[in-house]
């Protein structure tokens, strides 16, 4: 970035400075539309209609009664709705099969769909299918996950995920270290629930299909429903211009599927809005994880081995790996270290993507554990952690974009008062509540995907910018306003910018902390040829003047480093001794996340994360019926997380990390406030108890039942 451009940054007000939503007083308003909120002329509604079985066939589907209540315009089932093809490599790889609905007659998990009911209204769609009968044949099942489940196996290698690295001999060094570590820890399954439902309304508008939907990335979804209907791609358009939360669940779904369906059968609109329960079985969740760590240190606490091995489940019909075991690869050194994952597969539903996945449970066993060597060597957390800072990537030795973790706690220290702690466990009370503190390190992630971006100087001195951004409540159209306006040295007010339509051609999805930087270098790229082309005058015709980009070249280009936002999370507890009750009176987030483009927006990004991670650590956790195969209480009165009441003084901020090899200077945000932050609680509640919790969330019962075991031993 040049001197110039800076300067004019600071003038118009734009990356750097807070800066209020574009899109805010249209979504307070309720001017801002959602994909179940648009209206259509003729518009059907479809309810899908889920197994109550874990495993077996579908024997009957009984439409008929159906069919003849008012307003039912179809049923869609095995028998006879459209053919589609799982059988085809999409963006992300393979699709899970569970896309393929209506297929076949298999029935591999409780909440498979089964049938589509449509009608008029979605009050009649409903009660339809409610009332419909299926029959099946039922096959013994097993939903139960443990560690050391007889079926683990070691998942193959994808683009996506590395099942193992090994680096030196890890037993031969733990039987050589003074201080050893060795200890599991285990995680629940756990929910996305974005406040918006998913939704989608497909119709066919002069032979193209057009579906608007709720999702992370139109030309995603565009791509697969024309890959899965056998469809050229250019005949799919998918919009998607308010999104209200994704956490990784908004990808492809069968959901859009049944809808595309079901308009094809009736040439007319359909809208499927899913339930707050059927959420639970459609749309993914975060696998339930159990994980061993050992390590191995001199008494200087000095790391000789580190060995994290990860555990987790996928479904029967498509494989997918929580990659719990990754942050060790970054954060810490070791003369031998080895990190692997394995699953087991049960009859369940598949697991996705869940805001940090693998990062979030995984930092909970790994800096829980860095927490329990520091006690055996007596050492300060922090300090452990400084000691086995290392130089390059631990195990790829490349050389980090930028590190500055150790800034962050530093900082972090500093303003949460960590110098007056003693570090001894038990001591402080205030009444019945025992009083601790606990930190852990963060990490995620900063990578770039290709992305077009086309930018319009408009005759009457305005800009428009087209890119096909998902803003998923992130405040990124916000972000690339700002970062236009820096690159166009123009006042924000004079952009204006277009996203969530597959139309405006490819670019990165929204997900894995990587969607406003790739925009931004895409974005910055259209911005400074247009500069460039008015510099050379002439004027601005009625139709304007339009740069193009495309990064793709410009991020293949890129060396190869370790790229990832760091940070550190603090806590302090209070654990009432007589009720087990832990209570989060406050958390400090410090973040060395590159260049940040809207304090504003960040610093709830960062909290959001916080309060996630306080979640985790204290409420969130989705039962299993054994016998039924399907989830206790699948809703907002069984699935218990954060309310406003549980939530305590929150302060989130960063420390200068711009990245040099980036045009803009920014990382990824979205993601690396939910890790480690169960682990500083957690280790908090140790600090407080001197009893460590070990399996997640930390509840009243449990908290109850460690002090007996404690006194007793």
């Amino acid at each position: 970035m040049t001197t110039t451009t800076q300067g004019a940054a600071r003038a118009t007000g734009a990356v750097g400075t807070a800066h209020t939503r574009v899109e805010g007083r249209d979504k307070v308003t309720g001017a801002a539309r959602y994909a179940g909120e648009i209206p259509y002329d003729e518009l059907a509604h479809g309810w899908l209609v889920l197994s109550t079985v874990a495993r077996g066939r579908v024997r009957t589907v009984e439409s008929e009664p159906v069919l003849a209540m008012p307003g039912v315009l179809a049923v869609l089932h095995h028998g006879n709705a459209p053919r589609v093809t799982t059988d085809y490599i999409g963006i992300v790889g393979r699709p899970d099969p569970a896309l393929g609905i209506f297929q076949d007659d298999r029935v591999p998990y409780v909440g498979w769909p089964v049938a589509l009911v449509v009608a008029e209204t979605s009050e009649q769609a409903r009660e339809a299918a409610e009332a419909l009968v299926v029959r099946y044949d039922e096959e013994p099942h097993d939903v139960e996950f443990f560690a050391g489940h007889p079926g683990l196996y070691t998942p193959q290698d994808s683009p996506l995920v590395q099942a193992e690295a090994v680096k030196g001999d890890v037993e031969a060094e733990l039987a050589a270290s003074g201080v050893v570590v060795d200890a599991e820890y285990a995680t629940p399954e756990a929910y996305h629930c974005p406040l918006e439902p998913h939704a989608a309304t497909a119709r066919w508008d002069s032979g193209r299909l057009d579906v608007v939907d709720s999702n992370q990335s139109t030309v995603w979804v565009a791509g697969e429903l024309a890959q899965l209907f056998s469809l050229d791609p250019a005949s799919v358009r998918v919009r998607s211009e308010h999104v209200g939360g994704g956490f990784g669940s908004k990808g492809v779904r069968p959901h859009q599927v049944a809808a595309v369906m079901a308009a094809t059968v009736l040439h007319r609109p359909v809208r499927v809005v899913l339930t707050r329960r059927q959420m639970f079985s459609l749309v993914g969740y975060r696998s339930p994880t159990a994980q061993r760590i050992r390590l191995g240190a001199d008494p200087d606490g000095r790391l000789r081995a580190f060995d994290h091995q990860a555990q987790s489940l996928t479904s029967t019909v498509h494989e997918f790996v929580e990659s719990s075991a990754v942050l060790g690869r970054v954060l810490y050194d070791a003369d031998a270290h080895r990190t692997t994952h394995r699953l087991v597969r049960l009859d369940v539903p598949t697991p996705t993507w869940m805001r940090a996945p693998g990062e979030a449970p995984g930092s909970f066993a790994l800096e829980s554990a860095l927490d329990e060597l520091a006690e055996k060597c007596s050492l300060d957390p922090i300090a452990l952690r400084a000691r086995n800072e290392p130089g390059v990537g631990p195990v790829s030795g490349l050389p980090f974009s930028s590190r500055n973790v150790l800034a962050c706690f530093e900082e972090g220290a500093r303003r949460f008062g960590w110098a007056d702690r003693d570090p001894r466990p038990g001591l402080r009370r205030e009444g019945r509540w025992l009083l601790g503190t606990g930190t852990a390190a963060a990490t995620y992630p900063s990578g770039v995907g290709p992305s077009t971006a086309a930018v319009t100087a408009e005759a009457d001195g305005t800009f428009t910018v087209r890119i096909n951004a998902a803003d998923i409540g992130t405040g990124a159209r916000t972000a690339l306003t700002l970062i236009a306006a820096e690159a166009l040295e123009a006042e924000p007010g004079r952009v204006r910018v277009h996203i969530g339509d597959s139309d405006l051609g490819p670019a990165m999805f929204a997900g894995g902390s990587m969607g406003t930087r790739s925009w931004a270098w895409a974005v910055t790229a259209a911005a400074g040829e247009l500069r460039e082309r008015l510099a050379l005058g002439g004027g601005i015709p009625p139709e304007g003047i339009t740069a193009r980009s495309d990064t793709t070249e410009a991020v293949g280009a890129l060396a190869k480093k370790e790229r990832h936002s760091f940070g550190a999370q603090f806590a302090e507890v209070a654990v009432d001794t007589t009720t087990g009750e832990v209570r989060v009176r406050r958390m400090l987030g410090i973040f060395a996340a590159g260049r940040i483009v809207n304090p504003l927006t960040a610093r709830s990004q960062f909290l959001g994360g916080m309060v996630w991670g306080l979640s985790m650590a204290l409420h969130e956790e989705a039962v299993r019926d054994h016998s039924s195969g399907g989830l206790v209480g699948a809703d907002f009165a069984g699935y218990h997380f954060a309310a406003n009441a549980d939530v305590p003084l929150l302060e989130a901020d960063w420390v200068d990390d711009p990245d040099p090899d980036d045009p803009v200077g920014i990382k990824g945000i979205g993601e690396i406030g939910v890790v480690g932050g169960a682990a500083a609680i957690a280790n908090a509640v140790w600090h407080a108890t001197g009893v460590r919790h070990r399996q997640l969330p930390i509840r009243p019962d449990r908290v109850l039942l460690a002090a007996e075991g404690s006194r007793s031993a």
